[in-house]
């Protein structure tokens, strides 16, 4: 599915913990991208792909350690998967390099976010970030990206670490919190509440059989994952389970699990092999559509 042309815009929030919120006021960036919604999986538009042109994956970055470490895992696994392709890593914050650090040199780029939904971040951050590097060069050309979710695999994946858990996918005495980071953006909170109700229902194939899978979010919005396994039990759920729709250990992960109370906490989305194949459909995308055009 393409998505049309994006104007981000400048909220007038400060920001959480995760540092979701402006960092400068910098005014509206347009940009054009486009990718897989949740749902099946969109066809290639071209056969082959330039392998050549290097795909810049931009973190959100952390302090943590763990999750630099565990990009370049997932990164790792995508230069296994695709040997000829050129990888890079850059970080929004915290960690470096930077995206104008990755770009250096490049004549030509895919610029794909790490990130799990659209907000803040891959509204407004990371084409602001483009549009400074653009300045410096002129001639570097930038195909860019969507997210990586919503996309169905993800389901999959989540499934995948409540499975190396201990749980049973589907299983009906279990009921599943979908934990995300949380986000100022209502509309990126949105996103994890619908895809808790796909999931819940059994959408992309899936047969239902959860209990129930309600959405919580860690910070920005409620409710928070105390919260919701908290109302799972008063409503009778025979055993809680946390998904963490999260891409890397760190403060929000470590938080979860500490706090939320449940009985299973699986692991964060980390290398899973359906992250490695949604990074390289992005990648494909990213010159699939005229609507890719590059940045200006």
């Amino acid at each position: 599915m393409r998505h049309s042309p994006l104007t981000t815009e400048i909220s007038p929030d400060g920001r959480h913990p995760s540092g979701e919120g402006p960092r400068s006021g910098r005014g509206e960036v347009p940009v054009t991208r486009v990718g897989g919604l949740a749902g099946t999986r969109p066809p290639l538009a071209t056969p082959s792909l330039p392998d050549s042109v290097p795909l810049v994956a931009v973190a959100h970055g952390s302090r943590d350690p763990r999750a630099a470490a565990t990009v370049e895992a997932l990164l790792d696994q995508v230069r296994l998967a695709r040997p000829g392709l050129p990888v890079r890593t850059a970080y929004l914050d915290h960690a470096a390099p930077t995206l104008g650090q990755a770009l250096h040199g490049l004549r030509e780029a895919a610029v794909l976010p790490l990130l799990l939904t659209e907000a803040y971040h891959s509204r407004v951050d990371l084409p602001a970030a483009l549009s400074e590097a653009r300045a410096r060069d002129p001639r570097l050309r930038v195909h860019y990206g969507t997210t990586l979710g919503p996309h169905p695999l993800l389901l999959a994946a989540l499934e995948r670490r409540l499975s190396e858990s201990g749980v049973r996918p589907g299983d009906p005495d279990t009921a599943v919190v979908l934990v995300s980071a949380g986000s100022s953006d209502a509309r990126a909170n949105a996103v994890i509440a619908d895809l808790a109700r796909l999931w819940s229902d059994g959408g992309q194939g899936r047969r239902a059989g959860w209990w129930r899978v309600v959405p919580a979010y860690a910070s920005a919005a409620g409710p928070t994952p105390a919260e919701a396994v908290a109302a799972l039990r008063r409503a009778g759920a025979p055993r809680v389970a946390v998904a963490p729709y999260l891409l890397a250990p760190g403060f929000f992960a470590d938080k979860v699990r500490r706090e939320s109370g449940a009985d299973v906490v699986a692991d964060v989305l980390g290398p899973a092999p359906e992250l490695v194949d949604v990074v390289l459909e992005r990648y494909s995308e990213a010159f699939a559509a005229v609507a890719a055009a590059p940045v200006a």
